[in-house]
């Protein structure tokens, strides 16, 4: 049913993400599937690396921590941007497609007031493109 998994990543807050990677691990595992971690970074310094080219490394080397752990073949995939908190929504949706993902995994949060006004990441990805997309309550939702 699903043949490429597309999972967000932000590797500050890897720590945040497990459930959400759990649930990816899973389905892969049961649909056979490839899964494809995605980040966005900027092209200045930042907490995890210091250069685009070190954030891509790190990411590659966590796509294959994950794929060893899930027993799932996995890849990576980093997009540049000069703002990625803004740019983020945009850069998913282009990336289903230039990873050929027809499933997203993604982690997010309890709803609140504010998303009337701004909405999830994940609500954003799931109305502006065709594929299914999965969204992970944290563990104590």
């Amino acid at each position: 049913m699903y043949n490429r998994i597309m999972v967000p990543v932000d590797l500050a807050h890897v720590d945040a993400l497990e459930r959400s990677l759990q649930v990816a691990g899973d389905l892969a595992r049961h649909y056979q599937a490839e899964v494809c971690y995605v980040s966005v970074t900027a092209n200045t310094p930042g907490t995890v690396a210091r250069t685009p080219a070190e954030y891509e490394q790190k990411l590659a080397g966590f796509a294959q921590e994950q794929g060893q752990r899930h027993g799932r073949p996995a890849s990576s995939r980093v997009f540049i941007s000069h703002d990625p908190v803004a740019d983020l929504d945009d850069i998913l949706v282009q990336a289903v497609g230039e990873v050929g993902a027809d499933l997203i995994v993604m982690g997010t949060h309890l709803p609140r007031r504010l998303d009337a006004i701004m909405p999830s990441n994940g609500g954003k990805v799931a109305t502006h493109t065709n594929v299914s997309v999965f969204l992970v309550r944290p563990e104590h939702a």
